[in-house]
């Protein structure tokens, strides 16, 4: 006799989807947090050369993760030229190892 439909379904496996921290998520912060993570301070123009995007783009994101507390930005002079130099806080060294492990435990979860 044939199986019901019913019968037939697999069972479903639940996971735990990480709750991702948004501010760092986004991809642009992210490499900014990550370059930030092995390199004690980089400039503006560093930055914007790591990234290999706009000096709006470093702008904006460097704001929303200073606002957040994950970066310290120090302005400067270098003679009369202004110098910006970003480094990553306590908080968000925290921040990103946090994030890291969500991401390891989520790949973990896909491969077993």
């Amino acid at each position: 006799m044939a199986k019901s439909a019913a019968a037939k379904k697999h069972e479903v496996v639940e996971t735990q989807i990480p709750d991702f921290d948004r501010v760092i998520h986004e991809k642009t912060r992210l490499a900014m947090i990550s370059a930030l993570a092995v390199n004690p301070t980089l400039t503006f123009n560093e930055l914007k050369a790591v990234l290999k995007t706009t000096d709006g783009n470093v702008s904006v994101h460097a704001r929303k993760l200073e606002d957040a507390g994950y970066l310290a930005c120090k302005k400067s002079f270098a003679g009369r030229v202004p110098r910006t130099e970003y480094s990553l806080t306590t908080s968000g060294r925290r921040a990103l190892e946090k994030y890291l492990n969500h991401m390891e435990a989520l790949i973990k979860a896909v491969k077993q």
